[in-house]
């Protein structure tokens, strides 16, 4: 991060920003196709390329012939594969200090995590790495049906910040939150190369910047 920066509100992309679960829903995902029948093979680059994005949109670059209905049941599958396969695994995959970066900085100013997920997937996140009290609110595609900006907008309207910041890797964040109206804090060590940023971080810590 290049300057302190002021803001009344941090709010968190998980996938690429927080930690890197490719390589455990990656494996959950191929084996729902072959218990699917679905001839395709996901490998955590396929998974890093497509992060970011809803999950109908996800469907639709994994199974781009087939119909809605074969879509919906297949990442149906693939979701239930990845809860089961994230529970059973002790999940050390946060970046480093991503936890004790949070749970400094919530002290300091208000901390939320919006993904594009499914539902239950920020709990999940947040009962493996402890971090459900620092963390003042969340929300997902999968609860509102919606995409990132909207939901960026929802979860900044809800709690009445005026100045928070987005904290995300991909082109789509830096999209959703310029949509939002919020600023853009890029994430270089995640999957994503956005086309611009309001300011960037090669390391978690360097939030630690932001102040209230």
């Amino acid at each position: 991060m290049k300057k302190e920066i002021n803001a009344d509100a941090v709010i968190l992309d998980v996938d690429g920003t927080l930690w890197d679960s490719t390589p455990i829903v990656a494996r959950a995902w191929q084996q729902a196709a072959i218990e699917n029948d679905i001839d395709i093979e996901i490998l955590p680059d396929t998974l890093k390329g497509l992060f970011g994005r809803t999950m109908d949109k996800i469907a639709e670059a994994l199974l781009p012939n087939e119909s809605l209905r074969k879509r919906t049941d297949f990442m149906d599958a693939c979701t239930k594969k990845e809860h089961e396969a994230l529970i059973k695994d002790p999940c050390h995959i946060t970046y480093p200090l991503v936890v004790e970066t949070i749970k400094e900085l919530s002290r300091r100013v208000p901390v939320a995590i919006v993904s594009n997920c499914q539902s239950g997937y920020i709990e999940l996140f947040l009962e493996k790495t402890g971090l459900a009290p620092y963390v003042k609110d969340k929300e997902c595609f999968g609860d509102t049906g919606e995409g990132k900006a909207y939901n960026i907008k929802l979860t900044a309207k809800r709690n009445g910040w005026k100045n928070p910041v987005y904290v995300g890797d991909t082109e789509g964040d830096r999209v959703a939150s310029k949509e939002a109206g919020v600023r853009f804090i890029y994430a270089s060590y995640g999957f994503g190369n956005p086309e611009s940023c309001y300011d960037s971080i090669a390391s978690f810590e360097e939030l630690l910047n932001i102040k209230s």
